[in-house]
């Protein structure tokens, strides 16, 4: 899979942030963010950062902040290439969930958090709670808290349709907490023109539907999918389409009988790098859908329409328009084959 051009565009980015003069005014602290239903107060810039989650870790490398962060942990994917210098820097603590002691041993300053399930009334980790206690500043993605957490799991619902903009205000958080508002504004001018770009380069195709497979313990166990308004529906959309899904809930689980009666036009199977299960590779997804007697009879399968995404732009993330962009040069590809 080509991705040359999407690797040029952020590194132009990139060269962009660190030449350019700081325009925007400076942070005043303390400085006050609201968050989630919380006032967190900042009295300087973060020193030792500590990020739970992949998005929440590749902002702030965007941002140019590795030189602040402690450590970061829970990486669906592998880090950006043209981040990986810069990653190099931080200390990992795990792919997975981390352990509460294991941040605190940090001795973070600031906890910044992509999930409820890293940081959140159920988490796995902490509670925001277990850092305010000891006087550390958190932050949680305001695409996590604005779901509806009555669908039977952590990840909860969406009633709208997910969107940018609460990605552009987390960045534009993160900027301000660090004192790097000339950064973020870049960051956000960038994504926002690559946003606009493929809804012009993709008109509405009210036939053109999306299955986003993200993984399955086992070809026998029930598919773990994108939901229809969570950020796979958005990527969808975005590529002029829909979720094949109508379902509200986050990340449903549905068996391959339900998944065959969707009857998506277009299947994305996600590329999984914490090598958790099996399944949790690309290629050894597309073995499954055209091998399997059933299953490989798909329209979608039967015409080849299999293409492949970064698994870690299910979740509300920058990587979700970087996903979006994968799929958009497949999608050109396969017309262009017919």
């Amino acid at each position: 899979m080509n991705t040359t051009k999407t690797l040029g565009l952020a590194g132009c980015l990139i060269t962009a942030l660190t030449a350019a003069p700081a325009l925007a005014a400076p942070t005043s602290y303390p400085l006050e963010i609201e968050n989630c239903g919380e006032t967190v107060v900042f009295e300087k810039a973060p020193e030792r950062a500590v990020a739970l989650g992949q998005n929440s870790a590749e902002i702030m490398l965007l941002l140019g902040l590795e030189d602040r962060m402690a450590a970061t942990a829970f990486w669906p994917n592998d880090v950006l290439p043209e981040l990986a210098d810069a990653n190099d820097q931080v200390k990992l603590l795990t792919v997975e969930f981390p352990t509460l002691e294991s941040v605190l041993q940090q001795k973070p300053d600031f906890v910044a958090a992509m999930l409820t399930t890293l940081m959140g009334p159920d988490s796995k980790v902490a509670k925001r709670g277990d850092f305010e206690d000891l006087g550390i500043p958190t932050y949680l993605s305001p695409s996590a808290c604005s779901t509806k957490l009555d669908a039977g799991d952590a990840y909860g619902s969406r009633d709208q349709l997910w969107n940018m903009d609460l990605l552009y205000k987390e960045i534009d958080d993160l900027a301000r907490i660090f004192d790097v508002q000339d950064r973020g504004d870049a960051v956000i001018a960038d994504f926002r023109a690559r946003e606009a770009a493929l809804r012009e380069r993709f008109p509405k195709d009210d036939d053109l539907t999306f299955l986003f497979w993200f993984s399955s313990a086992s070809a026998a166990d029930d598919a773990y999918l994108g939901g229809g308004n969570g950020p796979s529906g958005f990527i969808a959309d975005l590529l002029g389409g829909r979720n094949a899904l109508d379902t509200k809930a986050e990340w449903p689980t549905l068996n391959w009988e339900g998944i065959m009666a969707a009857d998506p036009t277009v299947i994305v199977a996600t590329q999984v790098d914490r090598n958790r299960w099996d399944l949790d590779k690309a290629e050894n997804k597309i073995a499954f859908l055209e091998s399997d007697p059933t299953v490989s009879q798909m329209d979608a399968v039967q015409n080849g329409r299999i293409v492949v995404m970064s698994g870690a732009a299910m979740n509300p993330s920058i990587r979700t328009l970087y996903g979006a962009e994968e799929i958009a040069r497949q999608l050109e590809a396969i017309d262009r084959a017919q």
